[in-house]
């Protein structure tokens, strides 16, 4: 018997919408990453991008435990001396309402050149409308664990 691998072009790709709506970002983070990873699918091949597309409305309103509002610090750095800049988890949900949920997805992926492929088949907006209609998106209701 010889070991089934995936080809990626016979890879059928669907469309899921999921609202993040008072969902905890980690646990949220987690479901949304193994399905752009392709985990859900029983075809998955640690090497192969076997993902599927993830749209993410309401980014705005997932839901951060504890004191991280205020004591979570985001950094970037810019490139220059000195430009090491921080924000807390309140001001980075003000001035970009959708990093929070795309900070903690591109932790949960591979660092390699296969996990930033596969994380650009994220889509996140801060709003219920999204320009995806035409794919036809399946909504799910991502089941967190508690």
């Amino acid at each position: 018997m010889k070991t089934f691998i995936p080809k990626e072009e016979e890879v059928q790709r669907k469309w899921y919408l999921v609202d993040a709506t008072d969902k905890p970002a980690g646990r949220l983070a987690v479901e949304i990453a193994n399905v752009l990873r392709g985990k859900n699918k029983p075809i998955y091949t640690p090497h192969v991008d076997t993902g599927d597309f993830v749209i993410v409305v309401n980014a705005e309103k997932v839901k951060l435990t504890g004191k991280k509002e205020t004591d979570k610090i985001f950094t970037h750095y810019t490139g220059y001396t000195n430009g090491l800049r921080t924000q807390t988890a309140a001001e980075l949900r003000e001035k970009y309402p959708t990093r929070i949920v795309e900070h903690a997805v591109k932790g949960m992926m591979p660092k390699n050149r296969l996990g930033r492929k596969m994380y650009r088949r994220l889509k996140v907006y801060k709003g219920l409308k999204h320009p995806h209609a035409a794919q036809q998106p399946e909504t799910v209701e991502m089941v967190l664990r508690k």
